[in-house]
Parts: C-alpha cells; sequence; structure tokens
C-alpha cells in the first residue's frame, strides 16, 4: 500500500467522511448497481466515462473510510497541479497520481508511479477519455490504460458507467445541481493484446452500462 503521512491521511478522512460522503449519498440521488462487483482490493483499476469533477468523489466514495486511503485518481498534472494551494489539495488530500499529457511524456516512464501504486496493492481511478466531455456522452479513448496493464495479469480492470454528473457539476461549472445520479459497475474487463480492439471492447462495454441506467430510461 502507498505510505500516507499520518496528517495527510487525517485530512483525507475528514474531507471525504464529513463533506464528500455526505454530498454524494444525500446531497444527490445515487442509484449504486451492482456494488458486489467492486474488486475489494488492489492491485486493481476502476474505468469509468468522465463527465464531471464529481466522477472522482463519487468513484472514491463507494468505498468505506477505512479503505479510501488506498484509492488513487490517475488525473492531469497540468491542471491539478498549476498552482500550489490546488497541488496541495489534490496530492495530500485527495491523492492524486499526476500524469503528464504532454507529447513530449510517453512509454513505460509516463506510467511509472500508476507502476508503484499497483506494485503497492492500491486501486486506482482511470478516465480513459483523458479530460471530461460532453454531459452524459462517451468521447474517443485513450490507449493509456491499455498500456497500464501490459505484464500486469493480476491487475483487475472493472468498468464503470456514471450518469447524470455532467448534469449536476458541469464542466467549468462551480455550483452544484441535485440530480438523480446512476452508477452501474461492469464485470472485470478481460485484457487483450491488440490495443486497438481492447479499447473498443471497452467503449462498448461503457456504453452498454450506461444503456441500463434507471435515470436515463426515464428520459
Amino acid at each position: 500500500m502507498s505510505e500516507v503521512k499520518p496528517l495527510s491521511l487525517v485530512l483525507k478522512l475528514l474531507f471525504f467522511g464529513l463533506i464528500v460522503k455526505p454530498l454524494v449519498f444525500v446531497g444527490l440521488g445515487l442509484n449504486i448497481f451492482h456494488r458486489e462487483r467492486l474488486p475489494p482490493r488492489g492491485p486493481a483499476i476502476l474505468a469509468a466515462n468522465h463527465n464531471s469533477h464529481l466522477d472522482t468523489m463519487v468513484l472514491m466514495s463507494l468505498y468505506p473510510l477505512t479503505q479510501v486511503r488506498r484509492v488513487r485518481p490517475v488525473a492531469a498534472a497540468d491542471y491539478f497541479l498549476a498552482n500550489r494551494v490546488l497541488a496541495w489539495f489534490a496530492l495530500n488530500v485527495i491523492g492524486i497520481i499526476p500524469l503528464k499529457r504532454e507529447r513530449s511524456a510517453a512509454g513505460r516512464s509516463l506510467f511509472d508511479e500508476c507502476h508503484r501504486a499497483l506494485d503497492a496493492g492500491d486501486i486506482l481511478i482511470v478516465f480513459p477519455e483523458g479530460s471530461r466531455g460532453a454531459p452524459e456522452q462517451i468521447g474517443e479513448l485513450k490507449r493509456g490504460v491499455h498500456h497500464l496493464l501490459k505484464g500486469r495479469d493480476k491487475v483487475v480492470l472493472t468498468p464503470i458507467a456514471l450518469y447524470g454528473l455532467g448534469r449536476a457539476l458541469p464542466k467549468n461549472e462551480a455550483l452544484l445541481v441535485p440530480f438523480n445520479c446512476d452508477v452501474v459497475i461492469g464485470e472485470p474487463l478481460a485484457p487483450m493484446q491488440d490495443s486497438e480492439a481492447f479499447m473498443q471492447r471497452m467503449k462498448q462495454v461503457l456504453e452498454e452500462l450506461l444503456r441500463s441506467c434507471i435515470t436515463r430510461r426515464g428520459e
């Protein structure tokens, strides 16, 4: 398990226990399907569609406070490390793994910290789209998660569809609007050698999970 400093751990538990979990489970009408499919321990990867900053908070809140320290979102370094205050909060309270999105950052070294977290038994949150897209739509998936899985047969990858969070807190908005939202957890996705086939399969699975969202069917 990745080492967490005592002060950071206390702040993280307070933040999720007093703010995030009440916001997610009381402020939002959250429907969770197939929660039993969540990997109970790492090394594991949760791969979800991405429409809102709430996505990360919701996925981390699916785990009890005793385990939240083990859940590490992979996030864009250029955004979350843009200033000292945001960087300190993202690294020490949320516990992100910063990922450089520049073209110059390539190869296995791009995922070094991700691999260290998996080696430590952590659960990674990844958004294969790379950034937040249009509300409730799945954009083009990038192949980083396929490269991350190479040579890691014991890592469980669980696809998760999120619906409604892109309306509850849209991109570039700061005001939360309560909406009934869905979280649909899929079966573990088997790895493939061919990256294109793997990403096509992942997108197909995410779209199938989205179609099963009850709030989407009711619209």
